[in-house]
């Protein structure tokens, strides 16, 4: 099954940068992985449900019907690193191409993009900038690849 993760909005700080540049590169030894990021929604509304609204529109053309959403919300399910590593070894093994690991923007997601989402993770019940959540999580999938592969990175 091939995994994207994707984002709303540039990286603007080179050292996020360079973190997510490595662990997108040590993924792709274990699976079909893209980072996909979509432009900021340029709209003439400052109202936030406005903004989710036309954001969830804009992400949602780019799904396909097949694909397992899954959002990064601070109100999903929590794992440790090994229940991570788990709960993705039973969805590879399952039905579907593609599944979609979704960062929402600053505002967080519209109710539509909840209504399509299969599943929510939560990282951590901290709250982390939507830039610094796409190296978090690159490194905790890069983590679960390994210990699914029984390799020595995690030493938990």
């Amino acid at each position: 099954m091939k995994i994207e993760l994707w984002a709303i909005g540039k990286t603007n700080e080179k050292y996020l940068e360079a973190g997510i540049a490595i662990f997108e590169k040590r993924l792709r030894n274990y699976l079909p992985f893209t980072l996909v990021i979509f432009p900021d929604v340029k709209t003439k509304f400052a109202d936030p449900t406005l903004l989710k609204a036309e954001e969830g529109k804009a992400l949602l053309a780019k799904l396909s019907p097949d694909d397992y959403l899954v959002l990064l919300d601070e109100n999903g399910l929590e794992f440790t690193s090994t229940g991570l590593a788990t709960w993705l070894e039973r969805r590879l093994s399952g039905p579907g191409r593609k599944m979609v690991f979704l960062i929402g923007g600053a505002f967080g997601f519209s109710p539509d993009v909840y209504a399509r989402a299969d599943e929510k993770l939560a990282l951590s019940k901290l709250t982390f900038s939507h830039q610094m959540v796409r190296l978090f999580f690159l490194e905790q999938l890069y983590r679960a690849m390994t210990i699914l592969k029984n390799e020595p990175y995690h030493n938990g």
